[in-house]
């Protein structure tokens, strides 16, 4: 898969548009998904993902306040497609099954 380097050290842009941390495979929305759902510091980040430098996490939030309607719609367009296979997965054989049995609510 080829990618685009951006004007952010450590963020590059794959073919499929999303921003990626170089070298990882981290996306950077994943890191602002985790920012929205914990609040996390910088420090933090480093913590919780300690194969990441505090350079390529500063680099990949100055990346979300810089791209932030472009990102919050992608993370809402992801959202709304896993709401949608949820729903979807509901009426499995397999779920169905796992309700009858009690070990599925």
């Amino acid at each position: 898969m080829t990618s685009v380097e951006t004007k952010y050290e450590h963020i590059i842009i794959r073919e499929d548009g999303q921003a990626i941390i170089e070298g990882t495979g981290m996306k950077v929305l994943q890191l602002v998904s985790e920012k929205i759902a914990y609040g996390w510091s910088p420090e933090e980040f480093h913590y919780q993902h300690p194969s990441l430098s505090l350079g390529q996490i500063h680099s990949a939030l100055a990346y979300y306040w810089d791209h932030y309607e472009e990102l919050n719609q992608q993370l809402k367009e992801q959202i709304e497609r896993i709401d949608e296979l949820r729903r979807a997965s509901q009426s499995s054989p397999l779920i169905k099954r796992l309700k009858s049995m009690g070990y599925y609510q």
